[in-house]
């Protein structure tokens, strides 16, 4: 099972078709031998997300996501799916993101998914060039989805 998912808060229910949308953005994300490894997503709360956020990146607040890529030296049983990381939301932060910027939560978390994959994947945006490189990524995975690009005021 290459994607796992855990619905930690119940306000996540308020997205019809968590899962599906879930299983599209990891589909659209990453290429077949990519999906050939697990990742994790924790639709979680800012109460988690904060002190994630403060255990691992000395940050004491919460944020909308966070991507934890697993180690490269992970020693696994034969036949074992190598874990990509793992990826956790925020569902109060999220849902605030997406009113004020007036987009769907559907439309908002989907982004947040892609956007922590490609974390995974060794993307980032430290510094300008990263963070264009990655957002064209991110706005070519969401038009497949069918969803507007995310950057656009």
């Amino acid at each position: 099972m290459p994607l796992v998912i855990a619905v930690e808060h119940q306000d996540w229910s308020r997205i019809r078709g968590l899962k599906t949308l879930s299983q599209q953005a990891f589909d659209a994300s990453l290429t077949s031998v990519q999906r050939s490894k697990v990742i994790t997503l924790l639709f979680s709360d800012n109460a988690t997300l904060k002190k994630l956020n403060k255990d691992w990146r000395g940050k004491n607040k919460p944020t909308n996501v966070l991507s934890f890529p697993a180690s490269d030296n992970l020693k696994l049983p034969r036949g074992v799916a190598k874990p990509l990381g793992d990826i956790a939301l925020a569902f109060e932060t999220v849902a605030r993101e997406a009113e004020e910027a007036g987009k769907t939560l559907k439309a908002h978390t989907t982004h947040l998914i892609v956007h922590g994959i490609l974390h995974l994947l060794g993307y980032d945006h430290i510094d300008e060039a990263e963070a264009e490189l990655m957002e064209a990524r991110e706005i070519r995975i969401l038009k497949k989805l069918g969803i507007a690009d995310p950057y656009q005021i």
